[in-house]
């Protein structure tokens, strides 16, 4: 554990408390393993150091989970359980952040990527109702205060209310929070009272619900996820098929996200690139930047999306664009298609991608962007969704099965989807961490505790009471590359 402490005491993790990197001197591992794997089309046999998982009781003794040697867990803040009178934790479990507090408490801010059709509260976040952006939003997020030195819950409450399939985010500038993301562009054609598709701030040191407010200049489309690097700049992605953009934000003050402007990627001599296939991992794509000039479209109106915008002027397309995270270095970014990849499974679907964004600097005359890694095949990685940067600079993927391709594993043979918790360690071998043994639904909001000795993740659950929840795992992470 001390070596742990010591590691995270070298990299300067950032205030507020959020693990923020992996190091830039992993990349070259991860891309020359991303490409020996994909040009064998088979993954690297090596065993991660960690060894084989197996199932395990949490605390309470419900088996929830495969995990490798001498690891624990606890479980907790599950779909349907009452944690003040009149109010249940909600459904669908999704990204999440861990910021600081004081003390041996760690504050997590939660998404719940609620689907209810307008005004439907059923197991939704229920929080004051003149705080909701939109009356009939039965989405947004949850904020739990953990005891890392018990393992326990302190507690729980309604941080925003009002808004809708709140999927993924990121933290805000110097940690200040958590930004929230809407995945679906409905609004009032869909019986809502107002229109959907934006971003939100949820402030960390808030110890109670705040009022949601959408920051419409920072883009109205399938958000997934947003990440404000050092600088202030914010980076998005987009989960709307082959038709997905990443976007950077450059507010007109860093810690203000109410004005600012949009851009689309694009790379230089390529317009109009499709990067979701026929890539090479770890070539080096030399990368520029268009505007988007209406960044809140009347999308009931016919309004020309944000994409569509983009891509006029040369923009780039990936394929469901979904997990974000910012690299060490505190300008990169790292961020996952869910689709992507020249492997593709019996329906079509890629198995996924992993690029890295790097923004012109002291090392690089121009922007950049690599892809660092593309499964070969759905026993490597499938489906990739959030995404977490580790302490010692591996990377770990939630998996969120989104290929009809009955897959199984050994330890749930019942199961025809399966979804796992998949490393990158430091040579850019691919391994499996976790198993959900619960139930077929995804694992989500990967992210660690200020001092790396906790691992806090998500079962998304299926909707019925039990089957999401919050996991807080611990263990010998020096054994391995986490």
């Amino acid at each position: 554990m001390t070596s742990r402490r010591a590691f995270l005491k070298r990299t300067g993790v950032a205030a507020g408390g959020i693990i923020t990197g992996a190091t830039l001197s992993t990349l070259a591992a991860h891309s020359a393993s991303g490409a020996e794997i994909a040009s064998h089309g088979r993954a690297n046999r090596r065993r991660s150091d960690y060894g084989d998982v197996s199932p395990l009781a949490d605390r309470d003794g419900n088996t929830v989970l495969a995990l490798p040697e001498g690891f624990q867990y606890v479980t907790f803040s599950k779909t349907g359980e009452t944690y003040a009178p009149g109010y249940a934790v909600p459904r669908n479990h999704d990204g999440m952040a861990c910021f600081g507090a004081s003390g041996n408490t760690v504050r997590l801010i939660r998404n719940h990527e609620m689907r209810n059709a307008a005004g439907d509260f059923t197991l939704g976040v229920n929080g004051p109702a003149q705080l909701r952006y939109d009356p009939k939003g039965m989405g947004g997020c949850m904020k739990l205060d953990f005891d890392t030195r018990a393992k326990r819950l302190v507690r729980q409450f309604v941080a925003i209310g009002g808004t809708i399939v709140n999927c993924a985010g990121g933290s805000s500038y110097r940690n200040a929070g958590w930004i929230t993301c809407e995945e679906m562009t409905s609004g009032v054609a869909q019986g809502f009272d107002q229109p959907h598709g934006y971003a939100f701030h949820v402030p960390a040191s808030a110890n109670a619900a705040v009022a949601a407010a959408p920051l419409k200049a920072m883009g109205r489309f399938a958000h997934e996820a947003a990440v404000a690097a050092h600088s202030g700049l914010v980076y998005e992605t987009e989960d709307s098929g082959n038709t997905s953009g990443f976007y950077r934000y450059t507010p007109k003050a860093p810690a203000d996200l109410t004005s600012g402007r949009l851009q689309m990627l694009a790379l230089r001599g390529v317009p109009d690139a499709t990067l979701f296939k026929g890539q090479s991992v770890g070539a080096r794509l030399p990368v520029r930047w268009v505007d988007v000039a209406n960044p809140d479209p009347d999308l009931e109106g016919g309004a020309t999306t944000c994409f569509q915008q983009g891509r006029k002027l040369g923009g780039a397309a990936f394929n469901r664009l979904e997990g974000i995270y910012r690299g060490e270095d505190g300008e990169s970014i790292y961020f996952v298609s869910t689709s992507g990849g020249d492997k593709r499974s019996a329906d079509g679907t890629g198995y996924g991608q992993l690029w890295h964004y790097l923004p012109a600097g002291r090392m690089r005359k121009e922007d950049e962007l690599v892809l660092v890694f593309e499964s070969p095949s759905g026993s490597v990685l499938e489906s990739p969704d959030n995404l977490c940067i580790t302490p010692n600079g591996g990377i770990l993927f939630c998996e969120d099965d989104a290929i009809a391709d009955a897959d199984r594993h050994p330890l749930t043979a019942e199961r025809t989807e399966i979804n796992r918790l998949v490393g990158l360690g430091a040579k850019g071998e691919p391994f499996t961490f976790a198993v959900n043994l619960l139930n077929d639904t995804e694992f989500a909001g990967a992210c660690f505790s200020p001092d790396g000795e906790i691992l806090f993740v998500n079962i998304f659950g299926d909707g019925r009471p039990g089957s999401g929840m919050t996991a807080a795992v611990w263990g010998p992470w020096e054994h391995g590359p986490l």
